[in-house]
């Protein structure tokens, strides 16, 4: 890995108030418009929400707070 290659990390967030398949691309949408996330896949069965991004410029912060800008509430899991 080059060193001007931004680390990458995997977060997963537990997310309350889906409802409907279509949650799921609004979520997608408002996280990947954040700077510094590489891919988001939600799995609307289980809640989860996966994201590869680069911790220095999307904080775990950063993506809670775009999950509840589609109007849901998300927490880190702890698995």
């Amino acid at each position: 890995m080059s060193s001007t290659a931004p680390a990458t990390t995997r977060t997963v967030l537990r997310a309350e108030g889906f409802s409907c398949p279509s949650c799921v691309g609004k979520i997608e949408k408002q996280v990947g418009r954040l700077d510094g996330v590489r891919s988001v896949r939600v799995q609307f069965a289980s809640a989860r929400i996966e994201v590869d991004h680069d911790p220095v410029s999307a904080s775990v912060d950063d993506l809670v707070a775009a999950v509840a800008r589609a109007g849901y509430v998300a927490r880190p899991a702890a698995f």
